[in-house]
């Protein structure tokens, strides 16, 4: 099936259904060909008149809290990019084009500079520590991960600190501080993993560009294109809906299409064998969801009062088994999120803040398999050291991919510049 074919299948269109809005099929990309496209790219046509981009208007409301970005450099014109997992999570991008020449024509195209750039990050940073989204999903999923991964590190010196520095252990170290905390922190994954999962089946149907194009008469015949950004209380999309939530959901007059409910705790068997199936995203998140279930038994098994008193068959039962089983799922996971942002299987997009995320999660996800790998071979002291490391290194990439993922839940307005092709 050709890949603008499949992108059609899809039970709606990636974008708000703007009739000025057209795709570009050479644009449409995915990884994985017998799966839906995770990326394509719209052109907006203006039904004619001198195409203007007002610098004021498309920074307005950019990035919560209201507050607007010094203008940036020149583009010759401007296009909208639908990527599966920034749809996933709420965030719209707006692409840039730079030209390979200067010429007259583009001086007339002023707009803001990329959010890749230092003021945009920094003020991102901020956001993380001034402003709480408790409504949106995304955030949770994030702010959760990060959370569980900081229990997961204190967990790791507790687990590798006594072997490298055996005078810095105190009585049941390993027992109490290590079992109470894997037990913390597999629970707390686990929620997140929940989470991760109602996140991914409940993506905006329609898409979310987040990007509002209006057409305003200046100067009689003359027209001039803004561009502004959607507004943060828009019920469309859960990501800005506070009651979603609880399961409900109501939607704003100002918009004439139909739209569906934007939130739901099941989808229907139609749903997965028609279009969930068919996603990357959903995919991942379920692997992660799998995996997060089975590696908390490990977590629950660890406390004391019950991982003392196993016999190693038990212990490597319910114990190392589950560890391992669930340190798998969570390596399929990060595979398919990393994989997810790529326009094929085989080119890195480190440009993506999603990449990073899914590889730095791929790190620790390795890390823990392999502590249950290695935590079987009772009799080697390397081997339980390098599983004990393995814990602690594996702890720190999980919180260092957990960090961005809280950074990209709050950067809902994406700008990207790119030159012409």
């Amino acid at each position: 099936m050709p890949r603008s074919t499949a992108f059609h299948s899809v039970r709606h269109e990636p974008h708000h259904g703007h009739h000025a809005l057209r795709l570009l099929h050479s644009h449409v990309h995915g990884p994985v060909r017998c799966l839906n496209p995770t990326r394509a790219r719209f052109t907006y046509d203006a039904a004619g008149g001198t195409k203007q981009i007002a610098a004021s208007s498309i920074v307005e409301k950019q990035t919560l809290p209201d507050e607007k970005y010094p203008q940036g450099k020149l583009a010759n014109k401007i296009s909208f990019e639908w990527r599966s997992r920034n749809n996933r999570k709420g965030r719209s991008v707006l692409i840039l084009h730079h030209p390979q020449k200067a010429d007259e024509q583009a001086a007339q195209y002023v707009v803001p500079q990329s959010t890749a750039s230092v003021l945009p990050v920094l003020r991102n940073l901020r956001l993380m520590f001034t402003y709480f989204p408790y409504w949106d999903i995304s955030y949770l999923v994030g702010v959760l991960f990060t959370f569980g991964s900081v229990i997961w590190v204190i967990n790791g010196f507790f687990a590798w600190l006594p072997l490298q520095v055996p005078a810095s252990e105190f009585d049941n170290e390993g027992l109490v501080g290590g079992g109470v905390t894997a037990f913390i922190g597999a629970t707390v994954f686990e929620v997140g993993s929940v989470l991760l999962l109602l996140e991914a089946v409940n993506v905006s149907r329609e898409g979310c560009f987040g990007w509002a194009v209006e057409v305003a008469l200046e100067g009689g015949e003359k027209s001039r294109e803004l561009l502004a950004v959607t507004s943060r209380n828009d019920e469309r999309d859960h990501h800005f809906n506070r009651s979603s939530l609880l399961g409900q959901s109501s939607h704003s007059p100002r918009y004439k299409y139909n739209v569906e409910p934007s939130w739901q705790w099941f989808p229907s068997f139609k749903e997965l064998q028609t279009h969930y199936l068919h996603e990357l995203g959903f995919l991942a998140s379920l692997s992660q969801f799998i995996g997060a279930t089975i590696f908390w038994i490990s977590g629950f098994t660890a406390l004391p009062g019950i991982i003392n008193n196993l016999s190693q068959g038990l212990l490597d039962g319910v114990y190392w088994a589950p560890q391992i089983i669930g340190g798998l799922g969570f390596i399929v996971s990060s595979a398919l999120f990393t994989l997810e942002t790529q326009k094929n299987w085989y080119t890195p997009a480190p440009r993506t803040l999603g990449w990073h995320i899914g590889v730095w999660n791929l790190i620790g996800a390795v890390g823990f398999t392999l502590c249950g790998v290695l935590g079987p071979a009772y009799g080697s002291s390397r081997a339980q050291y390098q599983a004990s490391l393995a814990t602690f290194w594996g702890s720190w990439a999980f919180l260092i991919g957990s960090a961005i993922q809280w950074y990209e839940s709050l950067g809902k307005w994406v700008i990207e510049k790119d030159r012409d092709e």
